[in-house]
């Protein structure tokens, strides 16, 4: 008697997001630039605030409409989160070793997209380059 004997595969572990992994992908955006805030890195649309690190290293501060805020946290409330600071600001707290990084992808863009001037969205929009 034959037994066909069955390898499973390994699962592929993960890749940790970092805040360098953050910083990469917000800095592909058109209009982005870095700073400081708090004390932290963080990163700007034309010098409007989008996101920082926050002090503990670990957690990234993203500016993001209510809505979508309340969204993300009902997803997946392990990576997306507020602290009674951020009730009244339109932010959300991303754990970045539990963000995935096609959330985090789509998050920063979405994020991105409500702080960059309206022209400079609608150049991006269209594959155009930027526009002064």
């Amino acid at each position: 008697m034959s037994r066909k004997v069955t390898t499973a595969r390994p699962k592929k572990p993960r890749s940790r997001v970092t805040y360098d992994t953050v910083r990469k992908l917000a800095l592909a955006l058109p209009g982005m630039e870095e700073g400081v805030s708090y004390g932290t890195p963080s990163l700007k649309v034309r010098g409007k605030f989008m996101a920082r690190l926050r002090e503990d290293g670990e957690t990234l501060a993203l500016r993001i409409g209510f809505l979508e805020r309340e969204a993300l946290m009902a997803s997946d409330p392990e990576t997306f989160f507020i602290t009674d600071h951020y009730l009244n600001y339109p932010s959300v707290l991303v754990r970045l070793g539990k963000v995935r990084l096609s959330v985090l992808r789509e998050v920063l863009t979405e994020s991105w997209r409500a702080v960059a001037p309206r022209r400079l969205v609608l150049h991006y929009d269209a594959g155009v380059g930027e526009s002064d």
